[in-house]
């Protein structure tokens, strides 16, 4: 009975409008009398150039906008590879309306230098189901990188050690190019690094993603489009980036295409190079039962780094057809980095006399590898149908190094013991994926989508660890271990969306079915072996409903349900402990169980210029970092939180003050609460912040343009932590030379240096802890880009079938 609710409501919907006969139909073709397959057309009020609805061209060229109320109406076609074109007025009075042909012409034969510029790319859009930034918009962030893009977007804020919020949510997952990036954590972190801002075009973000994503990432899904090449024969550009803070960092990156027939050949590659420099406080005060000061820990630590990466990606699509394309691609990622820490840690009594000094010199080498391939296939069927099918294998090394020298010095400055020990940590994660997705559209704009995607996962983890001691390293058992993770997931979905006259809507359902199992083997008697297996099925529901206020869409109502879950990352099931210095120590949880969250969305908008949205979110179990104290030492682990609420207000507004100066506004209200039984205290924080950020574009002359923009965030609580107020402001400018064929750019970033973080830890047992982290924000970066080639339309993209694994490979 419930699945014929919606059905019934679409034959109420087409009845009511089948009175309707107004239409507007046509062909396209190119200046050769070839139809155009594939051409997105968008219809607009001629009164005011809004946006009523849109469609692709057939493969015959052909295309038809039904149920149109009596008006006057403008056909735009603004496609990548043809020059714009715009319609006369054309009537409509309960008619239908048949145009003449459009032909538009191929920008194929235009060079680069030739090309005009005939819009200006609005900051942020707004769309039923996503929230799009373009990067382009953004000037200083040609002067950045990825992460630094990703962090001046509406909405994001991201902390010292890489974790991205969303809308004061963590738990978000990140794909490249609608593809997963297979990495979250510090190689996710250096993976962004990586990526020059200048090779990105937008960035979606999705709180509720539709059906066809995986149900992965409880905050939704964050979608990092790169910039394709779009010339016949051979092109590419080139980036080179130079950027100097308290320590100097460079990257460079190269995109190359060549199309010739039935076969596209593409490829990009980067590298970068950094040194980094952090200063971190740390103070913890110990107490008495009876709440007095027992003794007083204060640490200084100096965290120096030398880190390059490289990421390369190549592929090849085969026309088979106009219908049919098989693709093959390649992937790699590299990473690999030297890291020391210079730690000074004092312990002092009661009456904060000094008890003894501890110096820590901790070095650490670390290599990451990942590569993958992909195959594609892909078959437009007759009347728009559309199949296709992505094959997937990606493997994931990671060797770590580590080299640990205490000394403990008396009061008097005399050295009284000293140790060293040393830890080598291999993993390897494997992934093998495959999925199948159908498109079938119908008439009068409603299309249905199904799929289905299995995916196998497994790793392997060894930690040794050992003492020297006498010079004679000796195995320490008990922090070493071997752990064996192994996971299978069956998916399968169904999406359909409808568009009325004035209402529109998207209904989807996913079913997921996980099967894992973790084998620690043990190693006699300080580590025992032991073996779990858990199953579990979830069906996970999307909805998008869409009103429009007024007839022409100035005015829109758009609602959104959504569930999700957070599936462990692998390495967070991993158990091994891992120490910092002789106070601190990391490891996972195998106990940790998956999470599973509820969102709800209600927006307003007012044309493309301003939205406002009410968001109200519930967790259970939430996977959060938690801190545990026990005999004065420091325990950092996931684990999961019983049950965690946010309710959010934020306002967005994107609009042209004069011709010359445009702005961006976003603020947003956060209401956060945390319950949970954790260890030895009851978890019961909560707390409300406040975040505002602006971005100011300045059209100085053709070849001049400038940037300033900032960002501000009061206290966060989140979880056990409460995070203090951060904020920056940077500028950019950027100059046009070489005939419009190169963009030199200079930026700053952070400027008054503002992005010092300050941080309480609560719910400790008979502890209080707080930290200080100064890390190297303060930039300057100069940024040369250099395009050369000739346009041209693409006839697809490269896919990945592996959707939403590789979020959780953690560094």
């Amino acid at each position: 009975m419930r699945n014929l609710i919606p059905a019934a409501i679409c034959l109420l919907f087409s009845t009511i409008l089948a009175a309707q006969t107004g239409s507007i139909s046509g062909k396209i073709s190119t200046v050769e009398n070839q139809p155009v397959d594939a051409v997105l057309i968008s219809l607009l009020s001629a009164m005011d150039k809004t946006l009523q609805k849109t469609t692709f061209s057939e493969p015959d060229g052909t295309f038809v906008f039904n149920n149109l109320a009596a008006d006057q109406y403008l056909i735009s076609i603004d496609a990548d590879g043809f020059q714009s074109f715009q319609s006369e007025p054309i009537s409509v009075n309960q008619q239908a309306v048949v145009i003449p042909v459009i032909q538009i012409s191929s920008s194929a034969d235009k060079k680069l230098d030739e090309v005009v510029i005939v819009k200006k790319k609005s900051f942020v859009e707004n769309k039923i189901d996503r929230t799009v930034v373009n990067v382009d918009a953004m000037i200083s962030a040609a002067g950045a990188d990825a992460m630094d893009v990703l962090e001046k977007s509406p909405g994001i804020s991201i902390d010292q050690n890489g974790v991205i919020t969303f809308k004061g949510k963590t738990g978000v997952s990140v794909f490249i190019d609608d593809k997963p990036t297979y990495l979250s954590g510090a190689e996710l972190e250096a993976y962004l690094k990586s990526l020059p801002a200048s090779t990105l075009s937008q960035i979606e973000f999705m709180t509720n993603p539709p059906a066809k994503y995986e149900a992965a990432g409880s905050a939704g899904v964050i979608n990092i489009k790169t910039k394709k090449s779009k010339a016949k024969g051979f092109n590419g550009s080139a980036t080179s980036r130079g950027s100097l803070g308290k320590r100097a960092r460079n990257q460079n990156s190269l995109n190359l295409n060549y199309t010739d027939g039935k076969i596209r050949l593409y490829g990009s590659a980067g590298f970068s190079a950094s040194e980094s420099v952090t200063d971190l406080f740390i103070f913890r005060r110990y107490k008495n039962p009876n709440e007095s000061t027992k003794t007083l820990f204060d640490q200084n630590s100096i965290l120096t780094g030398k880190n390059s990466s490289a990421n390369i990606r190549a592929g090849i699509d085969y026309y088979v057809s106009d219908k049919t394309t098989l693709g093959m691609s390649l992937s790699g990622f590299s990473t690999s980095g030297n890291n020391a820490s210079d730690v000074r840690s004092v312990l002092k009594n009661a009456t904060s006399v000094i008890d003894s000094t501890i110096i820590a010199d901790n070095l650490e080498k670390k290599k990451f590898r990942n590569g993958g391939i992909t195959f594609n296939y892909s078959r437009d069927l007759n009347q728009g149908r559309k199949l296709t099918a992505d094959a997937d294998f990606l493997t994931y090394s990671d060797k770590t190094d580590q080299l640990y020298r205490n000394y403990i010095y008396q009061p008097d400055g005399s050295l009284s013991s000293s140790d060293q020990s040393t830890g080598k940590l291999p993993s390897k994660i494997s992934i093998y994926a495959f999925k199948t997705d159908y498109s079938h559209p119908f008439k009068n704009e409603a299309v249905f989508e199904t799929g289905y995607k299995v995916s196998y996962s497994k790793t392997d983890n060894i930690a040794d660890y050992a003492d020297i001691i006498g010079g004679v390293s000796i195995p320490n058992l008990s922090n070493s271990n071997h752990f064996k993770y192994d996971e299978v997931i069956h998916a399968g979905y169904a999406n359909f969306n409808k568009s009325f006259k004035r209402f529109s809507f998207q209904a989807g359902l996913r079913l997921e079915n996980t099967v894992s199992k973790g084998n620690q083997l043990g190693n006699g008697t300080a580590n025992s072996a032991s073996r779990f297996t858990r199953s579990y099925t979830n069906l996970f529901p999307t909805v998008y409903l869409m009103y429009k206020l007024d007839s022409i869409g100035n005015n829109q109502l758009v609602t959104s349900y959504g569930k999700r879950i957070n599936r462990p990352y692998y390495q967070d099931l991993n158990p091994f402990l891992s120490p910092l210095d002789k106070f601190t120590f990391y490891s996972g949880n195998p106990y940790l169980n998956p999470s599973f969250a509820h969102n709800v969305e209600l927006s307003y908008r007012y044309k493309g210029v301003f939205s406002t949205t009410l968001s109200y979110g519930e967790s259970k179990d939430e996977i959060n970092e938690t801190i545990e104290i026990k005999d004065e030492i420091y325990y950092s682990r996931p684990g999961n939180i019983g049950k965690s609420q946010y309710l959010s207000l934020n306002v967005q507004s994107d609009f042209e003050l004069a011709k010359w100066f445009s702005t961006s506004l976003y603020s947003e209200l956060t209401y956060n609460r945390y319950k949970s039984e954790l260890y030895t205290e009851g978890l019961n924080s909560k707390g409300t912040f406040f975040f505002f950020s602006s971005n100011n574009r300045f059209t100085i002359s053709k070849s001049w343009s400038a940037e300033l923009s900032g960002r501000y965030g009061s206290d966060v609580t989140s979880s056990q932590f409460t995070i203090g107020p951060r904020g920056s402001v940077n500028v950019g400018i950027q100059k046009k030379i070489l005939k419009d064929q190169g963009t030199l750019r200079l930026a700053a970033n952070d400027i008054f240096y503002m992005s010092i973080t300050n941080g309480v830890i609560n719910n400790l047992e008979l502890t209080d802890a707080s930290w200080r982290n100064k890390p190297d924000s303060r930039f300057v970066a100069l940024t040369f880009t250099y395009a050369f080639g000739k346009m041209f339309q693409p006839k697809s993209q490269e896919r990945t079938g592996a959707d939403s694994e590789q979020s959780r490979v953690k560094g």
